[in-house]
């Protein structure tokens, strides 16, 4: 861990406890940004071959990140809610299909779904607040589910699934399984084989601290098969770049979701994000992210005044923590998160608490002065 400090030089008097909404730059990711800037504004697109190794070096990046044996299986889009209709839009669905998520899904896990309802499909949503969460979510399959979709963590409360268990419970029935990991990528360890997911989509900027408008999308080989096209253009087909050839297929890798021309800035700072993550190693960034978990999770359960909304147990337990004041409504709860804000903590208002997210280089007095700051906090008569 030494030297991280460097990759952060947040303004003084600043807490970031939001990378589960948006992370925050490393230095390097700022540096390359420049540098692509100012080549791009000295001498155009000179290097273009340069940057397209650049383009190569994120989708193997994306494949160890995600345990793919092979970067043929990533494909670059630009968020994760194309990367959901991706799928959403390339099964052939049949009236009386379901897919089935949770309650608690973040709306781009909930909407792209719901729009499917004018084809006869129906979205089944499992309450996973109880002490089985798995069990809630296999109970609402039956034989006409086609797909599972859920996060890995939930983004309100922070809730770890067992996606090895869920996977199981898709295999038996023959459903596609689809895991939303914009929670887990870059704070957890995340194994694409062993969970066997058959997509995974996940946005850069937040736990992978990256910019806006870069994002993962996984497929399997025989999954993606399952998937129709509805995104053409030059670069998503086999022999991209000669563009003399008249004649065309879609690429067999999952290139063939990328229909034209890629974001090379995002993809440039993206790729200088992830260099940070293994040189640090994923393993000891998830036990550093953990460790703040866990110290935040003991803060609030020792503090009378508080209610911890996220899971005490250490398999369910991820980079996010979240609680209430018993004091406080939610117009109280707004108003406690507005004064955080102004005082220079960042953190965000979910599912009617406080939420707190720290990274790996959080420095660890940090979270005490947190604490004090949401405890400690007076409504105005």
């Amino acid at each position: 861990m030494r030297g991280i400090a460097h990759e952060f030089p947040l303004n003084d008097g600043l807490i970031y406890l939001n990378h589960a909404a948006v992370g925050v730059w490393p230095r390097r990711t700022a540096e390359s940004v420049k540098q692509f800037a100012d080549e791009n504004m000295q001498q155009g697109a000179q290097e273009y071959p340069r940057w397209m190794q650049c383009e190569q070096s994120l989708r193997r990046r994306f494949a160890r990140l995600v345990g793919s044996p092979s970067a043929d299986d990533i494909a670059l889009v630009k968020n994760t809610s194309e990367g959901l209709s991706l799928i959403a839009y390339g099964l052939d669905w049949q009236a009386g299909d379901n897919i089935v998520s949770t309650l608690q899904e973040f709306p781009s896990n909930r909407i792209v779904w719901e729009s499917l309802a004018g084809q006869g499909v129906e979205l089944r949503q499992a309450d996973v607040s109880g002490d089985d969460p798995e069990e809630a979510i296999i109970a609402c399959m039956d034989m006409h589910t086609r797909l599972l979709s859920v996060s890995s963590v939930q983004f309100g409360n922070g809730l770890r699934l067992d996606l090895k268990r869920l996977d199981l419970a898709c295999k038996e029935r023959g459903i596609l399984f689809c895991v939303d990991a914009i929670q887990s990528l870059g704070a957890l360890q995340f194994d694409v084989v062993g969970c066997h997911a058959d997509f995974v989509v996940a946005d850069g900027h937040k736990w992978m601290l990256g910019p806006e408008g870069v994002a993962v999308f996984y497929s399997h080989p025989a999954a993606r098969e399952h998937l129709n096209l509805c995104q053409y253009g030059w670069h998503m087909v086999e022999h991209a770049g000669d563009f003399d050839r008249r004649d065309w297929q879609a690429a067999k890798s999952a290139r063939r979701f990328e229909p034209g021309s890629p974001n090379m800035l995002g993809i440039h700072a993206l790729d200088a994000s992830l260099s940070l993550f293994e040189e640090v190693g994923i393993s000891l960034i998830e036990a550093e992210v953990l460790k703040r978990s866990e110290w935040l999770t003991h803060a609030m359960l020792s503090d009378d005044r508080l209610v911890l909304l996220s899971p005490s147990e250490a398999g369910r337990m991820s980079g996010i923590v979240s609680f209430r004041r018993r004091d406080l409504d939610a117009a109280g709860h707004a108003a406690l998160y507005r004064h955080l804000m102004k005082a220079g903590l960042i953190c965000a208002l979910r599912c009617g608490g406080i939420r707190f997210s720290p990274h790996f280089y959080t420095p660890m007095p940090q979270l005490a002065q947190a604490m004090a700051m949401a405890a400690t906090y007076q409504p105005s008569a």
